[in-house]
């Protein structure tokens, strides 16, 4: 049977990226990113606002991306896949975690802090070479008016023809 372990946040994150490095030079990042969920309380009738907060960890060039260009507040699309992980807390405690890691990531809104305002993505696996960030093209000059159109060719005068047709 065919399964499917796919996750897709946008939000905005709530601290600045974490960045590690492991012994061989990869790049670690770990972000906090809200989601909010609106909802109307059925007994009371009120708008209420369910925040919910997802650990979102990346790897290798992406992470270091993250690392660079993200920070407290920005808004983040990102696709990835859950995983869970046990770990014994400080008191001795088996606790378990699930975690999303990240393979595609998208950053919305403007650069901030970098001038202008374009929007900058990423995606790929862990293992994926990245190339440099790429900049949005310059704006595009209006169009050129348009041609002046060739005009129809006039229906065919079905009168001029000749009554000679062989069948």
């Amino acid at each position: 049977m065919a399964s499917v372990n796919k996750v897709i946040i946008v939000g905005n994150l709530g601290r600045d990226p974490e960045i590690r490095y492991m012994p061989s030079g990869d790049a670690i990042a770990n972000i906090a990113v809200a989601t909010s969920y609106r909802s109307k309380d059925r007994n009371t009738g009120e708008q209420k606002e369910l925040t919910e907060w997802h650990r979102i960890s990346f790897f290798g060039r992406l992470a270091e991306i993250v690392g660079q260009y993200l920070k407290k507040g920005s808004s983040v699309y990102v696709e990835g896949r859950l995983q869970t992980r046990k770990y014994t807390d400080k008191d001795g405690i088996e606790r378990y975690a699930t975690d999303i890691i990240a393979e595609n990531m998208q950053m919305l809104g403007g650069r901030q802090g970098m001038g202008g305002g374009s929007d900058m993505g990423m995606g790929g696996g862990m293992d994926d070479d990245y190339s440099a960030p790429q900049q949005r093209p310059a704006p595009r000059q209006a169009p050129p008016a348009p041609a002046a159109r060739p005009q129809p060719k006039p229906a065919p005068n079905f009168s001029d023809m000749d009554d000679d047709i062989p069948f």
